[in-house]
């Protein structure tokens, strides 16, 4: 029996995929404990959970990012507003959690860096959960410039929380990467200092509401699902309007739209508008899904075979959605920009073109094969059952 802690940002779509995982190293007999923040933790994995305290600063100073920031100054402000002092406020609940809960392995996600530093410092073996795609394919390769503020950020943390002699990417593990998708979406990637293993989505079950009325659901139509993550409502209103006013004269299907903000007033009787939803258990009643890209949505859409339109809005979701279309499982529209037309159109060729559904279930199928949340269960038991160093760090301290 091994002792697994993993650490996770207050972010709903890095905690969902290392569920699955934790719930399969518990049936193996080992234990787990999370830090992070509890009530999201325990919201999430369940009221069961062992979690270890950190804090968490709000993304920046009014709490939120402006909703029309995109690009190079959005990437500025996640860094410099919210990742950045969510490592420092989370390194004192990290080390204490190592000290109380004596972990084999730091499982760690790429933006609670906190875990990567304290394990550094303590010389303990930690892996990477990457739960999105986007920093696989280095995406700043082509902006030095924006690159070099990227290390001399992490370079600074590590002089004052992790172990000023290393000189790795604290993104990825020198020891493992678990990468929460496959090749078939990603396509190829970087080479790092570590291992990296495509285990694909790991669906495990998670608390679910029990007020949706599946009854509306008739079987008879098509549904398509209309969702934008839980932490884009302040960007949601407008497209979301166009969503309507696309599937308002399609009465032949349903329409599932979910409304975190509350922006929407009275719609058709064939659109249902729910201010959350059960996503994973929806989707198996659902044709197609229209989304923002989140990695978690388009490889829980993907791993249903399900085709998708993505219209990103910002950080690693326009990588996403390139991905989507470079795979043929989908069909990308321009956020700000999409009118009803466009996406009533979109909308028409995912479902009645074949070749969008048979690439997702190319994309679904290499999921299954890459085995899930078994799967990067099965690469951490073989990590703990290891003595040796890895080579990065071989190379660091010879």
């Amino acid at each position: 029996m091994k002792r697994f802690l993993v650490v996770v940002p207050p972010l709903a779509g890095h905690i969902n995929p290392t569920i699955g995982m934790a719930h399969a190293l518990l049936e193996r007999g080992h234990e787990v404990a999370w830090a992070g923040v509890p009530d999201v933790i325990r919201l999430l994995v369940g009221p069961q959970a062992r979690v270890f305290a950190c804090a968490a600063p709000l993304l920046g100073e009014s709490g939120q990012r402006p909703p029309e920031m995109r690009g190079a100054a959005a990437l500025q402000f996640l860094w410099e507003q919210f990742l950045c002092p969510l490592a420092r406020t989370m390194v004192p609940g990290v080390q204490a959690a190592v000290d109380e809960f004596a972990p084999d392995v730091l499982v760690v996600d790429q933006q609670a860096l906190a875990g990567a530093l304290v394990a550094e410092r303590a010389g303990l073996p930690w892996v990477t959960s990457a739960t999105t795609s986007a920093e696989l394919t280095d995406p700043l390769a082509e902006m030095p410039k924006v690159a070099a503020w990227l290390h001399e950020l992490l370079a600074d943390l590590r002089r004052c929380f992790g172990d000023p002699y290393a000189d790795g990417d604290l993104r990825f593990s020198p020891y493992l990467t678990l990468a929460f998708t496959t090749e078939a979406l990603v396509g190829p990637v970087r080479q790092r200092d570590g291992p990296i293993r495509f285990v694909g989505p790991s669906l495990g079950s998670r608390p679910d509401a029990d007020d949706f009325p599946w009854s509306w659901l008739d079987g008879k139509r098509p549904v398509v699902l209309v969702t934008l993550g839980t932490s884009n409502a302040d960007a949601a209103p407008r497209f979301l309007g166009e969503c309507v006013r696309a599937l308002l004269s399609h009465p032949n299907r349903q329409a599932v739209i979910v409304d975190p903000g509350g922006s929407l007033g009275r719609v058709a009787e064939h659109m249902l508008v729910r201010r959350f939803a059960p996503q994973l258990r929806l989707l198996a009643h659902v044709d197609a899904v229209v989304c923002h890209a989140g990695h978690n949505t388009v490889c829980e859409t993907l791993s249903c075979g399900l085709p998708l339109v993505v219209a990103p809005i910002r950080d690693d979701q326009p990588i996403v959605a390139k991905q989507v279309v470079d795979a043929g499982a989908g069909i990308r529209l321009r956020f700000s920009r999409a009118t009803a037309a466009q996406i009533g159109a979109a909308v028409e060729a995912v479902l009645a073109e074949p070749k969008y559904r048979q690439a997702a279930r190319r994309v679904e199928e290499s999921f299954r094969a890459a085995g899930g949340a078994i799967a990067a269960a099965g690469h951490l038991e073989e990590l703990v059952s290891r003595t040796t160093v890895p080579v990065a760090l071989q190379r660091r301290t010879s």
